[in-house]
């Protein structure tokens, strides 16, 4: 049974640096919207207002398809401040009967 792991916080509080930690380096995925905006081969960081929503669509999209994959781990992590945001994540544990932990 898969884990999925959601870290929430505010910006800046190592969200990112635990869910790299926990991930094993790299054995396990970790997604964030925030990778959306981040150009992988320069590491730069160039956030667009208007492309957010696509953003949260990849971001829970990447989940999906590590879910469907039966991948044993997968971290999240974004600031999840409201509860909208989380709904999503809950409701893909759900589908695939995944266990599913929120660190704060």
């Amino acid at each position: 049974m898969a884990a999925l792991i959601l870290l929430r916080g505010l910006p800046g509080s190592g969200k990112t640096t635990l869910a790299n930690l926990l991930s094993e380096n790299g054995k396990y995925p970790v997604f964030s919207v925030d990778s959306f905006f981040t150009n992988p081969e320069t590491g730069a960081y160039h956030f667009e207002f208007g492309k957010n929503h696509l953003a949260y669509n990849h971001c829970e999209e990447q989940t999906k398809n590590a879910l469907q994959k039966g991948v044993e781990k997968i971290f999240v992590d974004n600031t999840f401040t409201l509860e909208w945001e989380l709904e999503p994540y809950f409701k893909l544990a759900a589908e695939f009967r995944s266990k599913l932990h929120v660190i704060t």
